[in-house]
């Protein structure tokens, strides 16, 4: 009986883990942005704009780039070793730009935090898809998510850190915590055994589909369905306003509103912050609900998300006065989450575990090249004068999305297992 309970417990104890990888990856990440101000009385290069725009955006080259193969290799080996490993990687880069003395160190330090962050999403989904079911995986994924929120959340606090005593000390400390919870993760993190295709064929297939055949045939089982193209396409159309409401709200709630920047900051922060976090939870709560009567339930609970966000942005670009302006803070928070709980969930209805990573790899791709293609459109768009008109023209997409989710998407499973005729044709082709 305590066996069982055990077993039906860990699961949480999972999510429980994870969440503070979560934190930590964008915790990391984010951190640098808040101390500019105190470390660029040490490195001079930082008093550029470009400069540290350079910073931030190779970062996100590389990253993008990174996640459809840390996708590939999530699908290989034991992950479990791979998110220790990740965490150990770019919390030891965190410490070690507390060392830096120059901008070429930083951001060669910065690339290679790219590298091993895009290994921790997604594995740490397909495990948690792995561990929960139909009955329990949207708000699991959900409960996930909220810990890159708080991280990002957190970030700020480096540069309480650097104030009080150096951006060095903030590094190291971070970066200490992460190294340290590493360990912690060697011994309480534990493989999924539950599979849903025996151990015996994926031994098979891995070892007949080896190397190159074997990373062709997973591109070629996601990309050769019509179903992830639209997945694809979902999951980045959102991503649009999503980095835009990251990098630019802040400033549109200045304009919009005509206040200064240290009071539209917080505002345009918390309201987003807030509103994701119950988003994400009731998102999760009513997909998993709603899967156990429809089998579309949480496509339906991801549009209506998605369906939020378009007359978020209309307010964001056309509303007047605070009200106008708060409340499509609070829609998009809301309406976000909903879409961020659902994501791996949804891609799981249509592909097996087997291609999981991979298939959340590629659109991790997707969504960071369309941040980052939305951030230079609407640092013009600000620059013009155009920032909340142009903001509003992201609904099209979105809804686009909706519309493309709503007539394309109807999946045959709940959950999609592999069968032993896939795996065939997996080795026959």
């Amino acid at each position: 009986m305590t066996q069982t309970k055990s077993k039906s417990f860990y699961p949480w104890v999972v999510v429980g883990l994870l969440w503070v990888v979560a934190l930590l990856n964008y915790m990391d990440r984010q951190m640098l942005s808040t101390m500019k101000v105190s470390m660029m009385v040490d490195i001079y290069e930082l008093e550029t704009a470009e400069n540290f725009g350079r910073l931030m955006a190779i970062f996100l080259w590389i990253y993008g780039l990174m996640s459809p193969v840390a996708g590939l290799i999530a699908d290989r080996i034991n992950r479990k070793w791979l998110i220790v490993g990740s965490l150990a990687v770019w919390s030891g880069v965190t410490l070690t730009m507390g060392y830096a003395t120059n901008f070429q160190v930083l951001y060669i330090l910065r690339a290679i935090m790219g590298v091993s962050e895009a290994f921790y999403i997604p594995a740490a989904l397909a495990l948690i898809a792995d561990y929960h079911k139909e009955g329990t995986r949207s708000l699991a994924i959900g409960i996930h998510m909220t810990g890159l929120y708080f991280g990002q959340a957190i970030g700020g606090f480096g540069a309480t850190v650097a104030s009080n005593f150096s951006w060095q000390t903030a590094f190291h400390s971070f970066g200490l915590i992460g190294i340290v919870y590493s360990l912690i993760l060697i011994v309480f993190l534990r493989e999924s055994t539950d599979r849903e295709i025996s151990k015996k064929a994926v031994v098979n297939v891995q070892n007949k589909l080896s190397g190159f055949h074997s990373i062709k045939n997973s591109l070629g089982m996601l990309l050769g369905t019509i179903s992830f193209w639209v997945i694809l396409f979902y999951f980045a159309a959102p991503s649009f306003p999503g980095w835009a409401t990251k990098n630019w709200l802040p400033t549109l709630f200045s304009e919009s509103l005509g206040i200064e920047m240290a009071q539209a900051g917080p505002m345009a922060t918390i309201t987003i912050a807030v509103s994701s976090f119950i988003g994400v939870i009731f998102g999760g709560i009513l997909a998993d609900r709603w899967i156990q009567k429809k089998l579309r339930g949480r496509i339906f609970t991801g549009a209506i998300g998605l369906g939020l966000l378009i007359p978020a942005l209309i307010l964001f670009g056309f509303g007047t006065g605070i009200i106008g302006i708060i409340g499509g803070g609070v829609l998009f928070g809301v309406g976000f989450g909903m879409f961020d709980a659902n994501n791996m969930p949804i891609l799981c209805q249509f592909v097996s575990p087997r291609h999981r990573a991979a298939g959340y790899g590629l659109m991790n791709l997707t969504g960071v090249f369309a941040g980052a293609a939305v951030t230079e459109f609407l640092g013009k768009s600000t620059d013009s004068g155009n920032l909340g008109h142009d903001m509003a023209l992201l609904a099209i997409p979105v809804a686009a999305a909706v519309l493309l989710q709503l007539t394309m998407l109807k999946p045959k499973f709940a959950d999609k297992k592999e069968d032993c005729y896939s795996i065939k044709k997996s080795y026959e082709t």
